[in-house]
């Protein structure tokens, strides 16, 4: 397309009559004014955290359940309720929110705590300070008023799997040296099996209380889509089938309600390029093999080694057998596939975890089927299309230079 050509494109595009209302509203950063479908668990978390309104110190609060069934969107709602009764209530309390997965924030101790350190308006540099001097200036930070904290980490998994347990230690026992202050910590995390990792004293310390937040199903995800819906796009910019459809869709993965706005937003997003005035199925089509390529690309490049070798066993496993995957013939393949690519093998108990991390991810599905007296094992199965699967070999094979 030549420069007259490109002209005349976007002349056309800023004329057309967009579809979008208000896109913002289907981001996951968006913070709805009714949390759908998580009342129990919303009365659950303001139950716990409402002692900081008397100034008492609430319980230590660990959150868990499947990517997009409405965790981080449930404790912020509960955290920004709670902060607007304390201003109207004159109560000292402060509310810091942070996300484990950003790198430069929670990638070692040093970063977290100063990130932390500058929330309660405290200078620190990137680097240079031994890690006790940024603990000590956050400690005094905190401890200049009579405040009840509450420190919100999300994926608290990845700041441990980046930064060791001692970090959740140290920030559960500071209660031990305030003097005035109060802090509570609020976990969330998508891993399930994540606490059982832990240092059996960081454990008990963090999961004073839990709340599990179960997927939704699809009848859930469909009233969440046409909520959205309704702000998002102009009126009759949906097609007949469209919200349906879409819910099945992130039904089928997990009940993800995050990867159910995504996928409306990308539809929308394509319906618009095609010049079309609504959205379609076929637009919806065309979005979930686009949204599935681009997060399986990054899903696969992005794993570490040991990961990359343990899918490509169960990949190469699936593609040659139609029987079923267990995971002591994937074991066996993963060692082979660690000796020719110069890879130290794991034990069989910590390549169940990655294939625990891999179900979590969506990538693989895991049943745990008994064998009576011969104790129980994992049967696994591809979740992406069988049209995927040569693609993704390809893509590891290159990754660990097979």
């Amino acid at each position: 397309m030549g420069q007259s050509g490109l002209t005349g494109f976007f002349d056309r595009y800023l004329e057309a009559k967009s579809i979008f209302r208000n896109k913002a509203v289907l981001q996951s950063a968006h913070i709805p004014q009714a949390v759908l479908h998580r009342e129990k668990e919303i009365g659950a978390i303001a139950g716990i955290l409402a002692p900081s309104l008397k100034k008492e110190k609430p319980s230590n609060l660990f959150i868990y359940g499947k990517a997009g069934s409405g965790k981080t969107l449930s404790m912020r709602h509960v955290a920004a309720e709670l902060e607007m009764h304390a201003d109207a209530n004159n109560i000292p309390l402060k509310i810091v929110y942070l996300n484990c997965k950003l790198k430069r924030i929670a990638d070692t101790e040093y970063r977290l705590i100063a990130q932390l350190a500058r929330d309660y308006g405290k200078s620190i540099p990137p680097t240079g300070l031994p890690t006790d001097e940024v603990y000590k200036i956050f400690h005094q930070a905190i401890d200049s008023n009579s405040c009840v904290n509450i420190i919100i980490l999300d994926e608290i998994d990845q700041l441990v799997k980046k930064a060791g347990d001692e970090i959740l230690y140290n920030l559960t026992r500071i209660n031990d040296e305030l003097k005035n202050a109060k802090i509570s910590i609020a976990g969330i995390s998508n891993d399930m099996v994540f606490l059982d990792a832990l240092d059996p004293r960081v454990k008990s310390s963090l999961s004073e209380e839990e709340i599990i937040f179960a997927p939704y199903n699809a009848l859930q995800l469909q009233d969440i889509l046409s909520e959205r819906a309704r702000e998002a796009f102009t009126e009759n910019a949906l097609e007949q089938g469209v919200l349906e459809k879409c819910a099945a869709y992130a039904a089928r993965e997990h009940g993800d309600a995050r990867r159910c706005l995504e996928l409306l937003r990308v539809a929308g997003e394509i319906a618009e390029r095609n010049s079309s005035s609504s959205i379609g199925i076929s637009h919806l089509d065309a979005a979930d093999e686009k949204i599935e390529r681009d997060r399986l690309m990054i899903i696969l490049t992005t794993q570490p080694k040991q990961s990359q070798a343990t899918l490509y066993a169960i990949v190469s496993i699936g593609i040659s057998s139609k029987a079923s995957i267990f995971t002591g013939d994937v074991y066996e393949l993963y060692k082979t596939v660690c000796s020719r690519i110069g890879l130290r093998p794991l034990t069989q108990r910590r390549v169940s975890d990655i294939i625990a991390e891999l179900d979590m991810l969506g990538i693989v599905n895991v049943k745990v089927i008994s064998k009576g007296r011969y104790g129980r094992t994992r049967e696994i199965a591809l979740s992406v299309p069988s049209t995927t699967t040569p693609r993704m070999k390809k893509i590891l094979e290159e990754s660990l230079n097979l």
